[in-house]
């Protein structure tokens, strides 16, 4: 299958909405192509290069997610504002750099392997606890600015019920209570394994190549076992108010 590509510096997960403004010629078509046909177009992380102009050493990972376009806005000079929705996983085969103004991928869709059931229901119980002491922490103590998750997902979701939590955690009625306290209504949890994988791997706040990582597992046990190693060490990092520097590698633009 070929699939139009964007390379940025961002990796999407499936279940994600991400604004992208579009301002460069190539990109502009590559739009136009996908509005006029209905069809989607891949998102692949930049490893090396640029998003915008010409970077003949640019490298993308092999990995990247399929994105569909859920909402466009055209300005008068051309640019466009799109909300586009992670749908699925491709392998990158080959690169076409001569038919179309923008890169053509021969990609292979990726199917999601649970491995094992038990293990994944488990874990993401597990993810679950974790991720709501993760949201608070990452609230703002007296005299801090507070980080803000602003992250748009696109899931079929429910509320969050005692028996989510109840495994292998035995959390206490307090905690239980705190945990619906903080989940709702801002935010629901997936029932399956692997939707809440993709969905946390897409909302915590880590580095690209870890992200990019948790999109590449090859299993939600595995993806969801990156995800609690990283939930640890975040919220380490949050309880003693520190963070890990990343560089600023650009706007998702282009």
């Amino acid at each position: 299958m070929e699939l139009p590509l964007f390379p940025l510096h961002a990796v999407l997960c499936p279940g994600i909405v991400m604004p992208l403004h579009i301002f460069e010629d190539r990109y502009r078509a590559l739009t136009r192509h996908c509005i006029e046909t209905g069809s989607p177009f891949g998102i692949v992380l930049i490893r090396e290069g640029l998003e915008i102009g010409a970077s003949p050493s640019l490298a993308v990972a092999g990995v990247g997610a399929v994105a569909e376009i859920r909402e466009a806005s055209r300005y008068a000079d051309g640019r466009y504002d799109l909300l586009v929705a992670g749908t699925g996983r491709f392998a990158l085969e080959d690169v076409d750099v001569a038919s179309a103004p923008y890169l053509v991928g021969t990609v292979t869709g990726l199917d999601d392997e649970v491995g094992d059931e038990d293990t994944a229901e488990k874990l993401s119980a597990a993810a679950v606890a974790r991720f709501v002491k993760y949201l608070e922490l990452l609230r703002a103590r007296d005299g801090e600015d507070g980080d803000v998750l602003d992250i748009r997902v696109e899931l079929e979701t429910r509320d969050t019920s005692l028996g989510d939590l109840d495994v292998d955690l035995e959390p206490s009625a307090e905690e239980l209570e705190e945990v619906e306290q903080t989940l709702e209504p801002r935010l629901l949890i997936p029932d399956d394994p692997t939707t809440l994988s993709y969905l946390l791997s897409g909302i915590i706040q880590v580095e690209l190549p870890r992200r990019q990582a948790l999109l590449e597992a090859e299993t939600t046990v595995e993806r969801l076992v990156h995800l609690l190693a990283l939930l640890d060490r975040e919220i380490l990092l949050l309880r003693h108010r520190l963070r890990l520097f990343t560089p600023d590698l650009g706007s998702r633009a282009g």
